[in-house]
C-alpha cells in the first residue's frame, strides 16, 4: 500500500490534527515526520479538547499504530507530559506508540540557547516557540547532537555533559548563562520513563509495514510557508515542512508517496515575525481572531489574521504536488457579509504577479483582492453538502477554479463531527 502525506498549506496553524484525527480511522498507521513541541494539534470530540504537541494524532483510535519518525525533535519533558494526560483521560497508548531511536533530543540547554538567541536579536526576532527547535536542528546539522537512542547508551550522562559545556561555551562569550538547573531534575526523569518505551529504528517499522500492505499516513507540523527551504526565510522552522521532509524524515522511498491532503483555513493566520501580504489590521482581523479563536495552541500568542492568500497557496500546492484540498474553519467567516480573495499581488511598479517572491520582495506587495458574498449562516448546524448555502459552494468553486486542485473536505466547526466530505 502507499503513504499518504498530510501537509499544511499556510503558515501552520491550518487545522492539521482535527483532519488527521477524522482521516485515522481509514488508515492502520499514524507517522510524525518533522517538528517538535513547538506543533500544536488540536483534536475536539465528545465535548472535549485535545492538544497534542510530539504524539502523532492518531492516538485516540486504538487500531492505529502511531509513529514519531527520525525527523522529529523530541523533548523528553514535554513528551512524558503530554503521555501522562493521554493516560488520566483513558486513553491506552503505550502498545501502539513507537519512537524512532534516530530522532533528535531536546535538551534543557537548547531551550536556554533558544531564549538567547531571541534575546540577542532585539528588534529582529523570529518569533521562536522557545522551546529549543532551532538549536536541536543546528546540534543535528553540526553532527554533535544527541539521539533518542542514545538514552540507552552507559555513557549517555557524559554525553549529556559534553553537550551541555559546548553550549555554555557559546552562552558566556555573549555574556549569558544558560540556567538549566532547575530543568535538569525534571529532564533526567523523564530520560528514565522515555527508555521504558517502544524506542527501536523506525524506518525498518514503517517499510515492514508497507510489505504488509498497511496503509500509512504520515503528519506534518507548521506549515509549507515555514519550511526551512522554501518558507518565508529567515521567518521559517528549521526542518523540511513539505512533502519532501516526510521521505528524510520517515525513511519512506519518494515511490511509496501516493496522495498528498493539503490544509488550508478560509482565511489566513500567521504567529510571529515575517511577511504576511494579506495581514489585516483593523477590525475585521480581530472579528476573525476572536470568531477563529486564534490564540497559539503551543504558545498562547495571538494570532495575525487576514484573508486567503491564493498565490502563496498555488506556490504550496506546487511544492508538494497536493491532489486534494480540506479547508478549514470555514465557520469562522459565518458572519461576514463580504468576503475578501487575494488573487494575485501588485508591485511597487504597478505590475501584477501571482508568484511568491522571497519575503523581501514579498514586503512590498499589495495584495489585489476578488469580492465574494458572504454566507450569513450558522454552518455548524449543517452536516449535509447539500445544505451548504450557495455562498459557500460558490466560494468553493471559485478557490477550486483559481487553485486547480479539488476541495474534498469542508470542516465547519472544531469537532470531529463537524466534517463534511464532499464528493
Amino acid at each position: 500500500m502507499p503513504v499518504d502525506v498530510l501537509v499544511g498549506l499556510q503558515w501552520g496553524d491550518e487545522g492539521k490534527g482535527k483532519i488527521v484525527d477524522v482521516l485515522a480511522p481509514t488508515y492502520d498507521v499514524v507517522a510524525r515526520f518533522q517538528g517538535g513541541p513547538n506543533a500544536g494539534h488540536t483534536l475536539t470530540f465528545d465535548g472535549l479538547k485535545h492538544v497534542l504537541h510530539q504524539v502523532p494524532s492518531g492516538i485516540f483510535h486504538p487500531h492505529v499504530i502511531n509513529v514519531v519518525g527520525n525527523g522529529v525533535v523530541l523533548d523528553p519533558t514535554v513528551f512524558r507530559g503530554e503521555l501522562q494526560k493521554l493516560t488520566d483521560r483513558g486513553v491506552s497508548w503505550a502498545p501502539n506508540l513507537y519512537i524512532s531511536k534516530k530522532a533528535q533530543l531536546i535538551l534543557p540547554s537548547h531551550r536556554a540557547l533558544d531564549r538567547i538567541s531571541e534575546e540577542m536579536r532585539g528588534g529582529g526576532k523570529i518569533g521562536s516557540t522557545l522551546k529549543g527547535i532551532g538549536p536541536t536542528y543546528q546540534d543535528k546539522i553540526g553532527r554533535t547532537g544527541l539521539r533518542v537512542g542514545d538514552v540507552l547508551l552507559p555513557t549517555f550522562r557524559e554525553r549529556y555533559a559534553e553537550a551541555v559545556a559546548r553550549h555554555a561555551q557559546f552562552a558566556s562569550f555573549h555574556g549569558r548563562d544558560l540556567e538549566i538547573t532547575a530543568l535538569e531534575e525534571d529532564f533526567f526523569s523523564a530520560v528514565e520513563f522515555l527508555r521504558t518505551l517502544q524506542l527501536t529504528d523506525t524506518e525498518y517499522l514503517l517499510n515492514d509495514l508497507l510489505r504488509q500492505g498497511k496503509r500509512i499516513l504520515a503528519e506534518g507540523a507548521q506549515g509549507s510557508l515555514l519550511d526551512i527551504d522554501f518558507g518565508t526565510y529567515p521567518f521559517v522552522t528549521s526542518s523540511s515542512t513539505i512533502v519532501a521532509g516526510a521521505c528524510t524524515g520517515l525513511g519512506i522511498a519518494p515511490r511509496h508517496i501516493d496522495r498528498v491532503y493539503g490544509i488550508s483555513k478560509a482565511y489566513c493566520t500567521r504567529v510571529g515575525s515575517g511577511p504576511f501580504p494579506t495581514e489585516l489590521h483593523d477590525e475585521v482581523g480581530e472579528k476573525i481572531r476572536q470568531a477563529g479563536r486564534e490564540f497559539g495552541s503551543t504558545t498562547g500568542r495571538p494570532r495575525r489574521c487576514g484573508w486567503i492568500d491564493l498565490p502563496s497557496l498555488r506556490y504550496s500546492i506546487m511544492l508538494n504536488g497536493v491532489t486534494e484540498l480540506h479547508l478549514m474553519k470555514a465557520d469562522v467567516l459565518d458572519d461576514f457579509a463580504e468576503i475578501q480573495v487575494c488573487t494575485h499581488y501588485r508591485t511597487p511598479d504597478g505590475q501584477d504577479t501571482d508568484l511568491l517572491p522571497d519575503h523581501e520582495a514579498l514586503q512590498s506587495l499589495t495584495p489585489v483582492y476578488t469580492t465574494l458574498p458572504g454566507w450569513c449562516t450558522d454552518l455548524q448546524n449543517i452536516s449535509e453538502v447539500e445544505k451548504l448555502p450557495v455562498e459557500l459552494q460558490s466560494y468553493l468553486q471559485f478557490l477550486e477554479r483559481h487553485l486547480e486542485v479539488p476541495i474534498r473536505i469542508v470542516s465547519v466547526g472544531p469537532d470531529r463531527v463537524s466534517t463534511i466530505h464532499l464528493k
